[in-house]
């Protein structure tokens, strides 16, 4: 089988379809909540993930034995993730582009790396600090840069919201860390769409839900539930049986051009030329900052979608 640099291509045309997939969810989740409450959405996204795992349940349960105490745990990383996770996400989408949300992601393997410093005493290099500090100017202009627009009336606030979700994600990550030597992926991901259903229940019950929801946002609802979530998490971790996972965590970083390619595509968003500059300075701090051991940390950090 024909490879590059050592990786089979059937692989890696599995790992750029599986960001590709994680990438489009900003653009989806856009669209949704222009058309129902981004709790509603955020809630059937829930259930449908919740159904999907139901006809999958003995793979599911597969391997699971439970060890006490491990609850704690369990119970705190579905809180990070999808609890406060995409109840920032949805409110941050409400407020600033698809693409400049995806960009904030690219910020997330750095504070992986600075998290892991400070609990762990993981050693961070002096590149690596340049890196951060580049990336987050970077963040820091494209948010500044950004012009209030339909799909941006507030880009400041959504930025910082959706910069508090990858918060949400390191805390879920650091304890993922400790999970998955415990417990299967597929069981973790399915307990935390559970407990998101029981977290988002209040919230949509207090929304005002829409009358009808047409063909065209079942569609969407049921891609962000089920194809996300199942498709592009699947096509990821088999893609992990086969490659190293340093090879696989580096492209994570390819969500964020994704998220920007098809919010302009799809959404029509207008990235001004500072934007455009900005992004690149993202993208630079993040090639800095890049580690072998910082990308193998980074193999089940992918937010569950």
């Amino acid at each position: 089988m024909s490879s590059v640099q050592g990786v089979p291509v059937k692989y890696q045309l599995m790992l750029i379809f599986a960001m590709a997939v994680w990438g489009s969810t900003f653009v989806a989740m856009k669209l949704v909540v222009t058309g129902m409450p981004a709790m509603v959405a955020v809630f059937i996204r829930m259930c449908l993930a919740v159904a999907a795992f139901a006809v999958l349940i003995k793979y599911v349960r597969k391997g699971v034995v439970y060890r006490k105490g491990d609850w704690r745990y369990l119970v705190l990383m579905a809180l990070f993730e999808p609890c406060l996770y995409f109840l920032f996400e949805s409110q941050a989408l409400q407020y600033t582009s698809a693409g400049q949300a995806g960009m904030i992601t690219s910020l997330f393997p750095i504070l992986i790396a600075v998290s892991a410093f400070f609990a762990f005493g993981e050693r961070l290099y002096r590149r690596q600090w340049l890196g951060l500090f580049i990336a987050v100017v970077g963040v820091i202009w494209m948010t500044l840069a950004g012009e209030e627009s339909d799909q941006a009336p507030n880009p400041l606030l959504g930025n910082l919201l959706e910069l508090a979700a990858m918060g949400a994600a390191v805390g879920y990550t650091l304890l993922v860390k400790h999970l998955t030597s415990r417990y299967p992926a597929l069981f973790l991901t399915a307990m935390q769409a559970c407990v998101g259903v029981v977290f988002f229940l209040p919230f949509a019950l207090d929304s005002q839900w829409p009358d009808s929801i047409g063909v065209d946002m079942w569609l969407l609802l049921i891609y962000l539930g089920v194809g996300a979530t199942l498709g592009a998490y699947g096509l990821f971790n088999y893609a992990l049986t086969h490659v190293d996972a340093t090879v696989a965590a580096g492209y994570v970083n390819l969500i964020p051009a994704f998220a920007v390619l098809f919010s302009v595509v799809f959404l029509g968003d207008e990235i001004n030329l500072w934007q455009w500059l900005a992004i690149a300075l993202v993208f630079v701090g993040v090639y800095l900052s890049r580690d072998s051991k910082v990308d193998a940390q980074a193999k089940d950090n992918i937010p569950a979608a």
